[in-house]
């Protein structure tokens, strides 16, 4: 567990007296319910944190900065052992900033249950990974989307089963053998056609994995209707947690990727189609996701009915080299 711990430090001795205000309090009860295995501390400023994972509070609230100097920074202490993520600024726009990092990392924290602390997990964990050579950019990011849509499937359902949870670290594995150098998902004559092939195709890699991993034979099964189904609607709870994890990790994790490697009007379109597959309560987490800037202008404008106006916009724009205001 990479980041096992969140210090909060505030410029104001007074915001960590009991004068602390209800919206403070609230944003603090709400970090530590959503990260319940992250250590969160508020303390008056000052300190060792130049040693810890510190986050420039102004460089992380500029929405039009990158998150790769965010994502070095992390990565390569994590690499180490333990972090602490340490966040020095006003009160509420810490502990705000705080969620954000923490979901944006939340790969990182390794979180389970039950469910997921057995020793086939574990095996599963392991033979996962090194399947992936993340030397490879495309690699890395399938890697970092398989843990944080886990994670977000956590979050959203503390109780998910075993196969719900397997299905979350799977779900995109067959961009193993298809995506891992390139992706084609734009080429496709039909974007849904496309991700429903992706989906059987992983449902069949996935198989072979649980198997060798030990999972017993309903786990595997379920797990592997929820691969091969992740990309339809449907009522079943697990494929509606597993489309709303997913869709939320697509925007906390990998949409600004998304949008500098396929451009904008394949953004709208994988934005439009992430949201349709979402539950209103799922949509409502995009609140708390630090999304860039040019991110957050698609998002408001597909939701607002005005992405086919933005979309020439910001098609103009990257033609010149640099994206709208």
């Amino acid at each position: 567990m990479p980041i096992g711990r969140a210090r909060i430090l505030v410029c104001q001795p007074a915001t960590v007296s009991v004068r602390r205000t209800r919206a403070e309090r609230h944003g603090l009860a709400a970090l530590r319910r959503e990260f319940p295995t992250v250590a969160v501390e508020v303390e008056a400023g000052g300190g060792d944190s130049a040693t810890l994972a510190t986050i420039d509070l102004a460089a992380w609230t500029d929405r039009t900065a990158d998150f790769a100097p965010f994502d070095r920074h992390v990565d390569d202490l994590a690499r180490l052992g333990p972090v602490t993520i340490v966040v020095h600024g006003e009160a509420s726009l810490a502990v705000r900033a705080a969620g954000e990092m923490l979901t944006r990392w939340q790969r990182l924290v390794g979180r389970r249950n039950e469910a997921s602390s057995r020793a086939e997990f574990d095996a599963l964990l392991s033979r996962f990974e090194a399947l992936h050579d993340v030397r490879k950019p495309l690699v890395r990011a399938d890697w970092n989307h398989a843990l944080d849509t886990w994670q977000w499937m956590l979050r959203l359902d503390p109780g998910a089963r075993a196969a719900a949870q397997a299905a979350a670290l799977l779900h995109d594995v067959e961009r193993l053998e298809s995506e891992a150098d390139a992706r084609i998902e734009h080429l496709a004559a039909s974007y849904e056609a496309f991700k429903q092939r992706h989906a059987e195709r992983g449902s069949r890699i996935a198989r072979g994995l649980l198997e060798a991993c030990g999972f017993d034979a309903p786990t595997v099964e379920r797990a592997c209707s929820l691969v091969a189904g992740h990309e339809l609607p449907d009522d079943d709870p697990d494929r509606k947690l597993l489309a709303d994890a997913d869709a939320l990790s697509f925007f906390s994790q990998n949409s600004s990727g998304y949008l500098d490697y396929f451009g904008p009007e394949a953004t709208i379109k994988k934005i439009a189609y992430s949201l349709r597959r979402m539950r209103a309560s799922a949509v409502s987490r995009l609140a708390s996701v630090r999304l860039r800037a040019d991110v957050e202008r698609l998002v408001d404008d597909v939701r607002l009915g005005r992405a086919s106006g933005r979309a020439r916009a910001e098609l103009e724009a990257h033609a010149r080299g640099k994206v709208s205001a």
